[in-house]
C-alpha cells in the first residue's frame, strides 16, 4: 500500500475501487451510527460505491482512507471537498469514523495527517469542517486536531430529512 503520510498507528492513502468490499461493509454496520450526520444513504453497493469515487477524478474533490499501518485496516475516511484555487487556496472536509473504530483516537491522528497533506502536497492554505451543534463527539474531534470554531450557519445542509443547523470550524496554516 502505498501512504501519503504516517503517524505511530495510522496512515492516509488515497481511496480506490478496490475498496469497494471493506468500505461498504464498514459503511453497513456503522449505518445507524452515521445516519443522523450523514448527507445520504450509506454506501452499500457498487453502483453508489462507483459513483462516490468517481466524484474524486474532479479537482475540487479528493477522497482519501484513514487506515491501520499493522494491519491496513480501513479505520476511517476523510473528503477533501469544495476546494477552491487562487486566491483563497481552501477546502472543506468531512469525514467519518466507524461503529468497530470509534473511541480509539484514530480519527484524530489521521485528520491530523490530513492536515499536514492538505497544507502540504496540496498546497491548501486553509481547511474548513461543517458540524452539526449536537454532534459533539465531532465537535471534540475537530478541536483536538486544532480547529477553531468561526461561526454558525442555519439550515445549513439537508441531512437524515431536514436541514440542519451547523457550526463552521476552520484551521490554516498557520495555526498548526
Amino acid at each position: 500500500m502505498i501512504y501519503l503520510a504516517e503517524a505511530d498507528r495510522v496512515a492516509l492513502r488515497y481511496l480506490c475501487l478496490q475498496d469497494f468490499e471493506e468500505l461498504t461493509a464498514l459503511h453497513r454496520e456503522s449505518a445507524d451510527l452515521l445516519a443522523r450526520w450523514m448527507p445520504g444513504p450509506p454506501i452499500v453497493t457498487y453502483a453508489a460505491f462507483e459513483a462516490y469515487v468517481a466524484r474524486f477524478d474532479e479537482p475540487v474533490h479528493e477522497g482519501f482512507l484513514i487506515c491501520r499501518r499493522d494491519t491496513g485496516a480501513i479505520v476511517g475516511r476523510v473528503n477533501v471537498n469544495n476546494i477552491v484555487r487562487g486566491t483563497h487556496q481552501c477546502g472543506t472536509i468531512g469525514y467519518s469514523a466507524f461503529a468497530s473504530t470509534t473511541g480509539r483516537g484514530y480519527l484524530t491522528e489521521g485528520l491530523r495527517l490530513l492536515v499536514g497533506h492538505a497544507f502540504g502536497d496540496m498546497g491548501l492554505h486553509r481547511l474548513e469542517a461543517n458540524i452539526q451543534p449536537h454532534n459533539q463527539p465531532s465537535i471534540d474531534l475537530i478541536k483536538r486536531v486544532g480547529f477553531q470554531r468561526e461561526g454558525f450557519s442555519p439550515n445549513f445542509q439537508y441531512i437524515d430529512g431536514a436541514w440542519r443547523d451547523h457550526e463552521r470550524w476552520a484551521i490554516t496554516v498557520e495555526m498548526t
